[in-house]
């Protein structure tokens, strides 16, 4: 590799010239930071000495906080570091939404949604090696969109379906014997680290020149920062990315949101129902609540997170609606459809006539008979507003970077220019 740049959504980088970088996204991983309640889950790992790599990275590497996209959901802010650009660019506004065009609400994990090109495509265009491996499935096709697996230098798979692989769909076909770890259970924490194995085995072997690898928040929904079982889990990472860095790696660390105690005192759900409130302001049928933290793994969290758009059948309502709801605590902020796409950079027409954020302790949700809690064996933690907006930004190597607002996704930028 030489020292060529490629421009990619509006942006440069350099094509990675000697060491392969690696950027792991930590779903759900809460920084540490001013006014945060229980200080943030790699710091509390350090604190306890079980994540001396991490320690190190944050002695002699890049040790800052960014923000991530808002809705600070999963889809949103993998797509945003993958391509380097916010939601407004790249079209991947949450994990579900409305489709107004079927009048349909759907997942938003089929790339003919997306509206810009991943790095790794562009990349692989140049001769660039990719491996891309994520926990769950959802996130797989999104995140390989546009890759050739047919040149044999494309690699893209998910811990969920690590026994499904074919050479034509994912680039490899054999990670399970190579690993030597069963399928994990897609709730559990061994998914992420089935992430972190099979990365290593392929660094060792394949030694792709770009590997992105991302988790899941299994563990970040039902324990707090510092707790055992969360000091556990980090410290499992931090054996991994101790080995990616001895094999020469350029690692860069973040996360697609923070996380939140959503709960009482008592341990009940702080929640508020807004299709139950708007249909008693309304009427039924004169609005439609859209909870874009919506998708197939929900038992953690039962569909209940920060973020939340509204359609109204009347546009005069905006301005009641919006004045009614302000009234509640649970409720940080309300924009209307251009002060969203604005000021959260969100494509306008996938959002709907209102944008609802609710506080850090509160959640937001449809109606109660929309939400099964039955798996909440813990209280609700969840994400998706303002507050779960700040992610932890580390890398190996220390850069000098002044610049106002770092964002999540500006961490490939980052590494890339690290090696370079």
């Amino acid at each position: 590799m030489n020292n060529k740049m490629i421009d990619i959504n509006g942006r440069s980088y350099p094509l990675p010239a000697k060491a392969p970088v690696v950027v792991v996204c930590i779903d759900g991983s809460e920084p540490a930071y001013e006014g945060c309640d229980n200080g943030g889950y790699i710091e509390r790992a350090v604190e306890a000495g079980c994540a001396p790599f991490f320690e190190s990275m944050m002695k002699t590497g890049t040790y800052r906080t960014a923000d991530s996209v808002v809705p600070s959901f999963t889809n949103p802010n993998n797509i945003s570091i993958v391509t380097g650009v916010p939601p407004k660019v790249h079209g991947i506004c949450g994990n579900f939404f409305l489709d107004t065009d079927l009048d349909k609400e759907v997942m938003m994990n089929d790339p003919k949604y997306m509206r810009a090109p991943t790095l790794f495509s562009a990349l692989q265009k140049e001769g660039v090696k990719v491996t891309v491996i994520t926990a769950k499935d959802k996130l797989r096709r999104l995140l390989g969109n546009g890759l050739d697996f047919g040149q044999g230098d494309a690699i893209a798979f998910s811990a969920e379906k690590a026994d499904e692989l074919s050479l034509e769909e994912n680039g490899i076909s054999n990670i399970l014997d190579r690993v030597g770890l069963p399928v994990p259970s897609v709730y559990s924490a061994d998914l992420s680290e089935f992430v972190f194995a099979a990365g290593v085995e392929l660094m060792r072997h394949e030694r792709p020149d770009v590997m992105y690898l991302s988790t899941t928040d299994y563990i970040q929904h039902k324990h707090a920062p510092g707790t055992p079982e969360a000091n556990a889990f980090y410290a499992m990472m931090d054996r991994y990315l101790a080995q990616l860095h001895e094999l020469g790696a350029v690692i860069g660390v973040t996360a697609d949101h923070g996380m939140k105690a959503k709960h009482s005192a008592t341990g009940q759900p702080e929640v508020l129902y807004l299709q139950s409130e708007l249909d008693t302001l309304l009427g039924n049928g004169k609005s439609r609540v859209i909870l874009p933290i919506t998708d197939p793994y929900v038992v953690h969290h039962g569909a209940l997170g920060g973020f939340a758009t509204v359609y109204l059948s009347d546009q005069e309502d905006a301005e009641r609606v919006t004045h009614a709801l302000l009234e509640y605590s649970g409720i940080e902020k309300i924009y209307s459809r251009d002060q969203a796409a604005h000021e959260l950079e969100l494509p306008a027409d996938r959002i709907g006539d209102l944008v609802v954020v609710s506080r850090g302790g509160w959640a937001l949700g449809s109606s109660p008979d929309q939400h099964d809690l039955s798996g909440l064996d813990v209280p609700l933690r969840s994400h998706g507003g303002l507050s779960e907006q700040r992610v932890p930004f580390l890398l190996n190597r220390r850069i000098d970077w002044q610049n106002d607002r770092l964002r999540n996704f500006d961490i490939y930028f980052a590494a890339l220019n690290a090696e370079a």
